[in-house]
């Protein structure tokens, strides 16, 4: 089963969809339906809370549905510990070297992301694949 970490802009995008047809819903989906495993971290759900909490973000979930949402995706998910750091310098934005990380620690299968500091990555220097999530939808078929 392909191992997938979903970078928070992904998972913050498949809560404010509103269609179900969306790439980040649909790899949620996927999760659940067991085509692929979904492994998330504390830093990570904590870093999706805070943002779904922002006040320009309450018209489209409340405080409820933001909690619901992330307490569903730490039960729905495989929630692995987090990389010590410092974490190596890979990424154009050292904020997402955790991910890069993150995703070698728990020898994910792909690193899925619609930041483009990620996606600039040379696929030479790691050991995952990083894909947008249309990418990781259209591979699922």
């Amino acid at each position: 089963m392909l191992r997938v970490l979903a970078d928070a802009n992904v998972l913050i995008s498949a809560a404010l969809a509103r269609s179900p047809n969306a790439p980040s819903v649909l790899i949620l989906d996927a999760a659940l339906d067991g085509r692929l495993e979904l492994i998330t971290s504390r830093l990570l759900l904590r870093e999706i809370a805070k943002v779904l909490a922002r006040p320009r973000l309450r018209k489209y979930l409340t405080t409820d549905e933001t909690l619901r949402f992330v307490s569903d995706l730490a039960g729905q998910t495989t929630l692995l510990s987090d990389p010590p750091g410092p974490h190596p310098a890979v990424c154009r934005d050292a904020d997402d070297d955790y991910l890069v990380a993150l995703a070698a620690e728990h020898a994910a299968d792909v690193l899925v992301s619609g930041d483009d500091d990620l996606l600039a990555i040379d696929p030479s220097e790691l050991n995952v694949e990083i894909l947008t999530p249309r990418q990781l939808v259209d591979r699922l078929g």
